[in-house]
Parts: structure tokens; sequence; C-alpha cells
């Protein structure tokens, strides 16, 4: 079982004037293992296909990221920030399930 060590991105709406809201990045450095690492290639009408990957990393949580696991959104794994698809609680554990590459705000 490979060790992990890397960002966890959580990503709220806060509304910063009436009716407009911006997305809000916070991330919080995490350890724990990776127990499933996969890949597959995802058929598109694109030239090339997407590239997904389907690893498991259990994480240690603190507190703020049992309470805030619905906000999850990506993770950082071998440079790269990833989709997390999946979240499961067993605490004092995160079970993230990542996907494809993430594309959204990270700061």
């Amino acid at each position: 079982m490979a060790k992990y060590y890397g960002v966890i991105g959580f990503v709220h709406d806060v509304e910063t004037k009436p009716d407009v809201w911006v997305q809000r990045v916070t991330k919080h450095p995490m350890k724990g293992d990776v127990t499933r690492i996969s890949r597959r290639y995802e058929s598109s009408d694109k030239l090339n296909d997407d590239l997904n990957i389907n690893n498991e990393i259990r994480v240690v949580a603190d507190a703020y990221a049992t309470e805030n696991f619905h906000a999850l959104r990506f993770a950082e794994y071998m440079g790269t920030f990833w989709k997390v698809t999946n979240v499961t609680v067993e605490r004092p554990r995160l079970i993230l399930t990542l996907g494809g590459a993430y594309n959204g705000p990270t700061s």
C-alpha cells in the first residue's frame, strides 16, 4: 500500500454582494494511504480519449474535512489535480475516489 501526502481542495459558494456568488477554494494538506491504483480511457467524440484514474485514497480527516466532505472537489496526486468523484466517510478517515483531471478553480 502506497502512502499519500497531498493537497485536498474544498470549494464553497460564497455570497460577496447581494445576489453575487463566487467560488471560494480552501486547500488542506492531508496524508493517508493509496489503496487502489487503476486507470481507464473513455472513448468520446473527441480526437483523443479521456484519461480517468480510479484511484482510491484513504486520508485521515480533521474536523474541517469531516464537516465539509460535501464540498470536496479535487485532490492532488502525482503533481496533477484530479476530480473527487466519490467520498465515503468512515471516521476518522475519508475514502476518496478520483476520476478525471480537475479543471475548476484551485486558488
